[in-house]
């Protein structure tokens, strides 16, 4: 995906520097001081979604999770109203239990495995 833009949102991106090849509209984690890269699954590092396709070293535009309604990639089935944790390439998967550290948000739509799932970030 080249460009995203949240579906709504209360914040303007943030300029991060790309510590791996990055995929807008994809999730990121901090991976050191103003890095950022893919999100892996599971991640606690998440600091929000790409806002465009990037190469490793180059500048990227981070959009804050807290407050937005993003729409990207679930990775398994998702229900609406289940929390959402990191999935595997920077997709959302449903949290597992006692794992609330993992939570990115809130789905608001089901979604089928590889379908776009709506999600509000915390």
């Amino acid at each position: 995906m080249a460009e995203f833009t949240p579906v709504f949102t209360t914040d303007a991106p943030i300029t991060q520097q790309a510590s791996a090849t990055v995929t807008g509209g994809r999730l990121v984690e901090n991976t050191g001081t103003s890095l950022v890269g893919p999100a892996g699954a599971a991640s606690t590092k998440v600091v929000g979604v790409a806002a465009n396709d990037v190469a490793s070293g180059a500048k990227v535009q981070v959009w804050p999770l807290a407050g937005n309604v993003f729409e990207i990639t679930a990775s398994g089935a998702v229900s609406a109203g289940d929390g959402l944790a990191a999935g595997a390439a920077g997709t959302v998967a449903a949290i597992a239990a006692g794992t609330f550290q993992q939570l990115v948000g809130v789905a608001m739509n089901a979604a089928a495995d590889g379908a776009t799932v709506r999600f509000m970030g915390r």
